[in-house]
C-alpha cells in the first residue's frame, strides 16, 4: 500500500503544472483519487474486516465517479 501511495505522490510531483490553477487541481486530484482507488482495491482483495472491505467499495464507487467528472471537465477545456 506504501508503495501505491509513494508511487502518486510521485506521478504529483512530475507532472508538469499549465499554470492553469482549474486544469492542475483536476490533474492532480485525478491521482489523488486513482491512489484512492488503488488502496481500496488491495484492501478488497487482502483485506480481513467485512467493515473495512464496505468501505473500500464505497471509496472505489465514488472515487470512480469524480474522476469521470474531472475527465469530463477536462475533455471540455480542449
Amino acid at each position: 500500500m506504501k508503495q501505491s501511495m509513494m508511487m502518486g505522490m510521485d506521478s504529483m510531483q512530475k507532472m508538469p503544472l499549465s499554470g492553469d490553477t482549474d486544469k492542475d487541481f483536476a490533474m492532480m486530484m485525478k491521482i489523488h483519487h486513482q491512489q484512492a482507488l488503488d488502496m481500496a482495491q488491495m484492501e478488497l482483495e487482502h483485506g480481513k474486516s467485512p467493515i473495512m472491505k464496505e468501505m473500500a467499495r464505497k471509496i472505489i464507487a465514488a472515487q470512480k465517479e469524480e474522476i469521470a467528472q474531472f475527465d469530463q471537465w477536462l475533455a471540455e477545456q480542449k
